[in-house]
């Protein structure tokens, strides 16, 4: 059990990511106190009743009073509401942070509602899976994951700091990035291939010629993989969607670009032109594996522990 790095941390927000944080805290000894705020009552009493925290509220405001650490975890819509909300609450030298996959937008919402006596730093940890809710987390969804975090100049190092050290005991890797870049990597390598995973079930569930059954019972397993994408929150996704859109519009751009041209080979047969993008992106998932953000294991590690597991939800 690791050192406890500080004396109390609210989780703003308890679904899949937050409550991993709250099990991978409990676990290390993180925390010596685990506040948890989320504006469903249902949500919130099956996260008592989970034992995620040690104190419960529906108020993010009542819950921050004495937080030394805040996590917010929401969908990167509901973040300015929740900045508005806690700011005046805040004390002296609390650090403030979020989990959400577009940075850009979440600091340009949440920044101007900081008060000057904390330190606002926002975050990123790329990790998830396809499952949602108070119970869907688990302590090593962090392990060998990289969390990025996207400071303002003149953030406070020290703070900077500890934050990366609570990343670092959660089992993440740390890196920093100016919040723009963090949006544009990420439209490439997880926004865009969620919303092809929505766009392409979506036109398996609208086919006439196909019916849904023959689609369910003969899905081989890249129709799967798609599948378990786009299982994904709907809600966040709308949220990352409208608040990443001049990233994810570029990136979509140069998918229907480069798809025109598949189209092209395929049509006219061009063997050579489809071998060498099967064989570049086959070299892609090689790196993957070899930089350990994905087994080797067979069927995609469909039956590896959660551990090894991809992220969906990133």
């Amino acid at each position: 059990m690791s050192k406890a790095l500080f004396e109390n941390i609210t989780l703003i927000g308890i679904g899949l990511i937050g409550s991993s944080i709250a099990r991978v805290v409990r676990a290390k000894g993180l925390a010596d106190h685990v506040t948890i705020a989320t504006r469903s009552a249902e949500t919130l009493e099956q996260a008592r009743t989970l034992g995620l925290g040690d104190a419960y509220f529906l108020s993010s405001a009542e819950a921050v009073a004495n937080a030394d650490l805040v996590i917010v975890s929401v969908p990167v819509g509901a973040s300015e509401a929740v900045a508005r909300e806690i700011g005046p609450h805040l004390k002296p030298g609390a650090i403030v942070t979020d989990v959400g996959s577009t940075k850009a937008s979440v600091v340009k919402q949440m920044q101007p509602h900081m008060p000057d006596h904390v330190h606002f730093i926002a975050g990123h940890p790329i990790a998830g899976t396809e499952q949602s809710g108070p119970a869907a987390g688990f302590a090593e969804l962090f392990d060998g994951r990289w969390c990025i975090l996207t400071p303002s100049p003149g953030t406070d190092q020290q703070a900077i700091a500890r934050l990366t050290g609570f990343w670092e005991a959660c089992g993440s890797k740390v890196d920093q990035m100016d919040p723009e870049h963090h949006d544009l990597v990420l439209a490439i390598v997880s926004h865009l291939p969620h919303i092809i995973a929505y766009n392409i079930v979506g036109t398996a569930d609208d086919l006439e010629t196909v019916t849904e059954s023959e689609v369910i019972k003969y899905s081989a397993s890249g129709f799967r993989d798609f599948t378990r994408l786009a299982a994904s929150d709907p809600v966040m996704w709308r949220d990352v969607c409208l608040h990443n859109k001049d990233a994810i519009l570029e990136m979509l751009a140069r998918f229907s670009e480069d798809l025109s041209s598949l189209q092209r080979a395929v049509r006219w047969g061009d063997g050579e032109q489809l071998l060498d993008l099967f064989t570049r992106t086959r070299g892609i998932r090689r790196s993957i594996v070899e930089a350990g953000q994905d087994t080797e294991a067979p069927n995609f590690g469909r039956n590896a522990p959660k551990t090894d597991v991809p992220g969906a939800p990133e």
